[in-house]
């Protein structure tokens, strides 16, 4: 046999057909379009105000509306408009997810297109990723003490000698808010402010993993909302509270799912 064939019979993947490949990719550009199109859709909803029938505020509408944060839709409006800058300057290597480009949104839109270029060139001439995009920014915007963190992202607490995080060290966070070298941050069970980077961990989450811990937040919260917990139950979040991991285990899960039966 030869290792042609040895190499298909070992691979997970199935050749397509050259049919099947063009019709893949031009599904693939649809809906690579469709996201641009949304964050452009999400601008003139609130720009104009178009929620204004049934909505009082453009945070609720999209929550309501769509199922996602204010933030997220922020983030796909900026995201659409830093698509727009690049399609106008030319660039060859466009992006194909908003979380790809949202480090950018920091620059000004001739930066921003320099920026791009940087990061292809890093990629090989591909689509460079969040992290690489990410650690362009940085060299062009900060020297090594200024805030390297967004919002929305999760970090790692580490507490060392600092007081102010006592019980807080191996802690996952949330970051709400940004100053140039501090971080307000969202734990399991309490907001911290003001928190100095030096005492923070980058877990290089990708979007879909902060969007894991935020869930897990939410349902941790809802929690200590209702009735007074036992103290096995705090236990519980508290282990949660300290997952090194954007995932719950199957064990973990169903901690937490016996809980929320017994508490929700």
């Amino acid at each position: 046999m030869s290792d042609e064939q040895h190499s298909q019979i070992d691979s997970p993947f199935q050749p397509l057909t050259e049919v099947e490949l063009a019709e893949k990719q031009r599904l693939e550009a649809v809906v690579i379009g469709a996201v641009w199109a949304a964050g452009k859709a999400l601008q003139q909803l609130r720009d104009q105000k178009l929620y204004r029938d049934t909505h009082t505020s453009f945070e609720r509408y999209c929550r309501e509306q769509f199922g996602h944060s204010r933030q997220k839709s922020d983030y796909l409006i900026v995201g659409a408009n830093i698509y727009e800058n690049l399609t106008t300057n030319r660039c060859e290597i466009l992006p194909t997810t908003e979380f790809q480009v949202r480090p950018l949104g920091v620059l000004e839109t001739k930066d921003q297109v320099v920026a791009w270029g940087k990061a292809v060139e890093i990629a090989n001439g591909k689509v460079p990723t969040h992290r690489i995009v990410k650690q362009v920014v940085r060299e062009m915007t900060r020297d090594e003490k200024d805030n390297p963190f967004e919002l929305g992202e999760v970090v790692g607490i580490m507490s060392l000698d600092n007081p102010d995080l006592k019980g807080k060290n191996g802690c996952w966070a949330i970051v709400t808010g940004l100053s140039k070298n501090t971080c307000d941050l969202q734990t399991w069970d309490t907001e911290l402010e003001g928190v100095e980077i030096e005492f923070l961990q980058e877990l290089e989450y990708t979007e879909e993993d902060c969007q894991t811990i935020q869930k897990l937040h939410g349902r941790i919260s809802r929690l200590q909302k209702g009735s007074e917990l036992e103290g096995t139950a705090k236990g519980v979040l508290r282990l949660l509270g300290k997952i090194e991991r954007p995932y719950l285990t199957p064990l973990e899960e169903e901690m937490l799912k016996l809980v929320e039966k017994v508490y929700g």
